[in-house]
């Protein structure tokens, strides 16, 4: 049996360096949850093997799975709720009424399987037909993890049975799902259309992304240091058109940066507009 805590706090570093998410004490039971069986698989005892092995570059597929392993979180559809109902009815009416003629962009950062970035698109496609807007408008949300596993099930667009349960109320299964041969559910390409995914570590910069008017960043947050989370509230900032909005997660806040964000009130729920 592979001995997860000898060498624990060289691969807590190791971690932190090339991803950002910093462990902390007393963490060893996650580290064993998620890569016992990839350790067993390449006959490794120890942290200290396991590191000495990724660092060789003809393991570098083992290096994807080992982040891909401790950085992969399960979600689920319009998680927390408020931030979906402040898209529908502050944002998208906000935007739409605005003299601006570009399309719409939104990022999903670490947006794990997909649920996120398609309900985002979900509210914008059902808006849209409330309001009479129209289609083809080029609206856009760029989605991004550092997880190759999450993406590829989030690019295939198909859910079990139990994920598609976990806040996907019955209406929208229906309105917006075919459900498979196989009883799985696939999701409408029109929602999907709006959708691009790209593999991205959130260490790496954000230029090539483009600007967006709205960027959700939540749930991330809370495992990066101080000084990490700072850096990358002041690259989105950089990255949001004037006027534009980010939203973090229920837990998590946005302290010292006033001169960059105004916080907004939304009752309940709190966004936050570049200066």
């Amino acid at each position: 049996m592979a001995d997860l805590t000898a060498g624990y706090d060289e691969f807590c570093a190791y971690l932190e360096k090339h991803s950002g998410i910093c462990l902390g004490a007393n963490k060893q039971y996650l580290v064993s949850s998620r890569l016992r069986r990839l350790m067993a698989d390449n006959d490794l005892k120890t942290l200290h093997e396991l590191l000495a092995k990724i660092s060789l570059n003809s393991h570098r597929n083992l290096k994807t799975q080992v982040i891909d392993a401790m950085t992969t979180n399960e979600t689920l559809w319009f998680r927390d709720t408020h931030p979906f109902r402040i898209l529908e009815e502050i944002l998208l009416p906000e935007f739409f009424s605005s003299k601006t003629m570009r399309p719409l962009r939104i990022w999903s950062a670490a947006c794990s399987t997909g649920q996120e970035p398609y309900s985002m698109s979900m509210i914008i496609n059902d808006y849209k037909e409330r309001k009479g807007i129209a289609s083809g408008m080029g609206e856009k949300i760029i989605a991004t993890d550092i997880s190759p596993s999450a993406l590829a099930q989030a690019k295939a667009g198909e859910y079990p049975s139990l994920a598609i349960g976990r806040g996907l109320d019955a209406s929208r299964l229906k309105k917006h799902f075919q459900e498979t041969a196989e009883g799985r559910f696939k999701i409408d390409p029109k929602i999907a259309s709006r959708v691009e995914f790209k593999l991205m570590n959130l260490q790496d910069s954000y230029s090539l992304l483009g600007k967006f008017d709205i960027i959700f960043c939540r749930n991330v947050l809370i495992y990066f240091t101080g000084d990490f989370k700072r850096d990358i509230l002041k690259r989105m900032h950089a990255s949001l058109n004037p006027g534009g909005y980010l939203m973090v997660g229920a837990s998590e806040a946005i302290n010292g940066l006033n001169e960059l964000y105004e916080m907004v009130h939304c009752k309940p729920g709190i966004i936050y507009r570049k200066r």
